[in-house]
């Protein structure tokens, strides 16, 4: 049995190998995993407390996957409940759907009995305003409600280091199941209405119990253009190794032009229960520093690993 998360799982990669402990199911893993992390209000990337669109408003994408049966859930532009995931999978195992979006899935969480709560704290808010008055003058922030070029706005406020902050979950039962969950606020002072790759199957997350799961994290945009987590696992397929199979996928996106690119991360597990960490290197500068790790859980351990993600460059 394996947990495998980003550094941010921290927060619920303990909760997630307990279930395995018990007997649970490697979705099951991923999904508490996931939900302890959206309801954590230190992390502004997930669920309470992410950080919001534009406009103030804390939007959540989420997606999982059960790589044996390839069945899944997701939901993009959740306003007003916190655990996405968790709502993924209602939306895989209660609706003929695999993925519900905006006011259907709030619709659906008020159905299903989730909590409705406000979504942006304090600290969110905060963190908002300092850094849209970093970037934009006080008349653009005087009319932000009102602007009918809110797209022009959106591009003078984009962050790249703010592109994306999502949790990513992988795990692996005792019968071998493997699964997949990630879930996110998105990329911070987002055009209302944006959807990046963590609700998008087989570019934020990919699992098949057959060969391998991975999910990624980063500039949703370019892994939706390459189909990453899907390609990491089609490699394993081909036989690749875990990481020439990840680093081959990166190094093709790593192509792709892109005004806003910042950073791509993945983590990964084969079907044998190896973990692997990626991250792309910066396209200008040095890459020391720049990488950070990921965390991986075993059975018989007390507390997760953290262990350094590898850079990849390009070809």
């Amino acid at each position: 049995m394996i947990v495998v998360a980003s550094s941010n799982g921290r927060a619920g990669i303990t909760q997630a190998m307990e279930v395995l402990r018990r007997g649970g199911s490697a979705l099951d893993a991923v999904v508490e995993g996931c939900s302890h992390v959206e309801a954590n209000p230190d992390d502004h990337t997930v669920g309470y407390s992410g950080l919001p669109n534009i406009l103030g408003e804390v939007e959540l994408d989420a997606s999982i996957m059960d790589g044996t049966t390839r069945r899944v859930g997701a939901v993009a532009g959740l306003k007003g409940y916190t655990h996405a995931a968790r709502l993924a999978r209602k939306v895989m195992e209660e609706t003929p759907h695999v993925m519900v979006v905006g006011d259907g899935a709030a619709r659906l969480a008020a159905e299903l009995g989730f909590e409705k709560r406000e979504q942006l704290t304090e600290e969110a808010q905060r963190i908002r305003l300092e850094r849209l008055r970093l970037r934009l003058s006080p008349q653009e922030l005087e009319l932000l409600e009102s602007t009918v070029d809110l797209r022009k706005i959106v591009s003078i406020a984009a962050d790249p280091e703010k592109a994306g902050g999502t949790v990513n979950f992988l795990a692996q039962d005792a019968a071998g199941n493997l699964a997949s969950a990630v879930s996110t606020s998105g990329w911070a002072w987002k055009y209302p209405g944006r959807v990046g790759d963590s609700p998008i199957i087989g570019a934020g997350n990919y699992s098949d119990t057959r060969y391998g799961a991975a999910a990624c994290t980063g500039r949703g945009e370019l892994t939706i253009r390459s189909a990453t987590a899907h390609s990491v696992v089609m490699g394993l397929e081909y036989g690749y190794s875990l990481e020439d199979s990840a680093v081959r996928s990166l190094r093709e996106l790593q192509k792709l032009e892109d005004d806003f690119f910042s950073r791509v991360s993945m983590v990964v597990l084969d079907r044998t229960g190896t973990p692997g960490g990626f991250v792309t290197a910066p396209r200008e500068g040095p890459a020391e520093g720049w990488g950070y790790g990921f965390i991986y859980m075993r059975g018989d351990m007390e507390t997760p690993v953290e262990a350094p993600r590898t850079i990849v460059h390009p070809d």
